[in-house]
């Protein structure tokens, strides 16, 4: 799968985030939002960096359960 695909994908399941793969082939994420105090508490980042495209996931996965934040629904 080409890596603009995994982007579209990721951005999809996350939306609150911006998703980008930089020249050196490192995946990141940003928050649209500035973070809570309370969300800072909890050791929510602004923005994370990842290897690859799982690893991103698995890191906005947790950034998720941190701030405590419904995962959205999916059509099925």
């Amino acid at each position: 799968m080409s890596f603009d695909r995994h982007l579209a994908e990721i951005a999809r399941e996350f939306p609150d985030w911006t998703i980008w793969r930089s020249d050196a082939g490192r995946w990141w994420a940003t928050r649209h939002h500035p973070l809570t105090s309370a969300q800072r508490d909890v050791g929510c980042a602004m923005t994370i960096d990842a290897d690859d495209s799982e690893d991103l996931r698995e890191q906005l996965r947790t950034q998720r359960e941190r701030s405590g934040e419904a995962e959205p629904e999916t059509d099925t």
